[in-house]
Parts: C-alpha cells; structure tokens; sequence
C-alpha cells in the first residue's frame, strides 16, 4: 500500500495519494483566537485535557467539507467568546493548505460580516485559492472528510435524523453529486411548504413543478444512498479489519427505498409526484411534507451477533460506527484515488489494546491523514514516530515528542 510522503505529505511512488493538510490556521475559532499550524502529512494525535480545545481542532476542520460541521452549530456559535476586556469575536476564519489529488490547494472559509439590515441573517464565506467561491458544495470536489465524534455513541437510539445525516455523509464521498442533490431536494421542498402554508389559493401549476422538482431529486437520492449502503457493507468483508472489528447489515428505510426494490426509477419517480399532488391538503395541515427521502431512516444489524444495532451494547455499537467509517474511508480511495481526511474525536479511548492496534494499522493502510484527540498521550504509543503529536492547553497547541 502507499504511504505518505512523511516530508510533504504527496503522491507515493506507488501511484497511490494522500489527502491532508499541509497547515492549519484559525482566527477567533471557539477558544483558539489564533493558531497557526505547519503539518508533516502524518496522521496528528491531539491531546491534553477536557475543554482545552482538542475537539473544536476538529470541528474548525470539518468546515472544510459542505454543511454545518460536526457540531451542526449556527455559523455564529463558534465565535470567540473572549475574556474580560476583550469583546466577543463577530466573525471566525478557518484557512488550510490542502494536499489533495490533484495537488495543493488553500481553502479558506468563516462566518461572514454582513451589514447591518441585510437579509439572511448568518452566511457562509468560502475561498479556493483566493477566489471567491459560490457554494460549499464545491469543497466536496477537492477533500473527503469523514469523522466520528462521541455524540455519535447514541446513534442507534437517537432520532432518526441522526442517522440519516450520518448515512448521506457516508454517501457525500461515493456518490458524485449526492450534496447537490440532497441541496436540490431541501430547497423544491421548502418553496412548496411555503407554498402550501399561504393557503389554498396557491398556484396548482407552481406546486406541480415543485414537486416534479422533489420527485426527480428526492428518487436521485434514494438511489445514491441504496448503492452506497450496498458497497459499503460489501467492503466490510474484504478488509483485515473485519477480524477485529464486526461486520453490518446495512439499508435505507424509507418510501421511496422500498418502492426501488420493486419498480424501476421513473416509475417510482412518477408515483412519488403524484403522492405529493395528493397530499397537498394533508401536508397543509402538518406544515412540512409527510413522505419522502428527508424521513428516511438508517438500519444497522450487527451480523456477527445477529443483533440490530440498537440492541447492542455500547461497546458493539462503537465498534460497529468504527467498522462502517472504516469501509467508507477505504471505498471512498478506491474511487478517488485517495483517502478522505479522517477526524477521529475520543475514539481511542474507548477501545481495547487489540482493537486500538487495528485501528492504527487502517489508518496507516489507508495512506491518508487521520486527527485523533484523547486525554491520554499513551493510548497513541502504537502509532509511535508515524504520527505527529501535539499538546493543547487553553487554547495553546504545541508540538510534542512522538511515543516510541
């Protein structure tokens, strides 16, 4: 397998690349009102104590990818507090020297200063090397994020909208276009929930197109996720992780998935835009719309138990989101040609010597860059000099020694 250019973090002579970052800088970012990193390629193991900072690292860094970053936060939330005499930051930066497939890129993104009055409330700012760019959506053409953080423990007992971002992100790295997709659908639906709430007088020929709209988008994404569940569990038998780690059953549950496992795509596109003209008035009534892609669930069965995932024990459950990230990241190589960034937040820590072992191994397997956080530098001794190692404290990060 390749590995990375320790030194610069490129393409190995093997053919295979790396995708990482070559540096880090943050502005007024939660609790790091300046930090600026110069990065090897290597995976890096943040670690010092709870709250000093290792965590918002890793979210600042899932600004990279499109959406709301791994906390879900308002674009204002990770604004510097500050401290006495110093005001609270009206804006973020996150900048960051990428080595991707293609070569090196800089992205730069934070919240944006708008005008006293202007409409929309909080927006986005994104540059790609210096210009200006039009959407997030846009970074899932030049890096791959993929992250665990231990919000994620739940789940398999939280709601279902847990799951189902967590299985489009597992989709974003598989499916070409899958965000723009899922940002088509949210949009035709909130127009035609607009629509429906001005009352009755709406116009018939505008909610029809609205709906074709859903339809052609919300069928897209059925199919993208159906096709990646399958690869992904597929790809969880063909790895030495699978003796380590379990295996999964895994499918999307929803109307429009199952309609897909008995007619073919348009036909089920047709029948889902006539259920939408149908239930105009039911949907009146509830304010949003009752059936589609967007009320889809994420089903996980632990094969080796033979057990659905939300009866396991926590343990089998962490293992079980480790096993699938897994799988996803190695799939994710083999159609890009290049591993995603993997941000691992307080992974390790719950995980035996023999399954932290396996995990180090992947993560060198993989060839790409993985963020690690935990409390305790010695549960990172296995990665030894191929990792670099940072301590943070208060918002200081600061380099040190590699455990051999």
């Amino acid at each position: 397998m390749a590995r990375i250019d320790a030194a610069r973090g490129e393409i190995g002579a093997d053919g295979a690349a790396s995708t990482a970052l070559l540096s880090l800088s943050l502005r007024d970012f939660r609790n790091h009102r300046a930090l600026s990193l110069k990065l090897s390629g290597r995976p890096v193991v943040l670690t010092g104590p709870n709250g000093a900072g290792k965590t918002n690292i890793l979210e600042a860094i899932s600004f990279l990818s499109p959406g709301r970053g791994m906390r879900r936060a308002r674009l204002s939330e990770p604004c510097c507090e500050g401290g006495e005499g110093i005001p609270k930051a009206q804006s973020w930066v996150v900048h960051a020297e990428v080595q991707t497939l293609h070569g090196p890129i800089a992205i730069g993104t934070g919240l944006a200063e708008t005008a006293d009055g202007e409409e929309g409330g909080e927006r986005r700012a994104l540059r790609i090397n210096g210009e200006p760019a039009a959407s997030a959506n846009l970074l899932a053409e030049y890096l791959d994020l993929v992250w665990l953080t231990p919000q994620m423990d739940r789940l398999f007992v939280d709601g279902l909208s847990t799951r189902r971002r967590f299985m489009d992100r597992l989709v974003y790295g598989l499916e070409s276009g899958h965000a723009r997709q899922v940002t088509a659908y949210e949009k035709a639906m909130r127009e035609r929930n607009r629509l429906l709430k001005n009352g009755y007088g709406a116009d018939p020929a505008w909610l029809g197109a609205l709906e074709a709209r859903m339809a052609e988008h919300g069928l897209a994404i059925a199919a993208a996720r159906r096709a990646a569940l399958v690869r992904i569990e597929a790809g969880m038998e063909l790895e030495n992780a699978a003796s380590v780690f379990p295996r999964a059953r895994l499918a999307a549950r929803g109307l429009l998935e199952t309609w897909l496992e008995d007619m073919p795509a348009l036909a089920a596109e047709e029948k889902f835009r006539d259920l939408l003209a149908e239930r105009r008035g039911i949907d009146r009534e509830a304010g949003a719309a009752t059936e589609g892609p967007h009320r889809s669930d994420l089903s996980v069965w632990h094969r080796d138990r033979d057990r659905a995932a939300e009866g396991c024990s926590t343990g089998e459950q962490k293992a079980l989101l480790i096993a699938i990230t897994l799988a996803n990241a190695r799939l994710i190589r083999e159609r890009k040609g290049a591993a995603p960034l993997l941000l691992l937040d307080e992974v390790s820590a719950h995980l035996d010597a023999t399954r932290r072992a396996a995990l180090y191994a992947e993560i060198l397997d993989l060839g790409g860059q993985a963020w690690l956080t935990g409390t305790d530098p010695e549960l990172f001794h296995g990665l030894g000099a191929r990792a670099e190692f940072f301590s943070v404290a208060d918002g200081a990060v600061s380099p040190r020694p590699a455990l051999v």
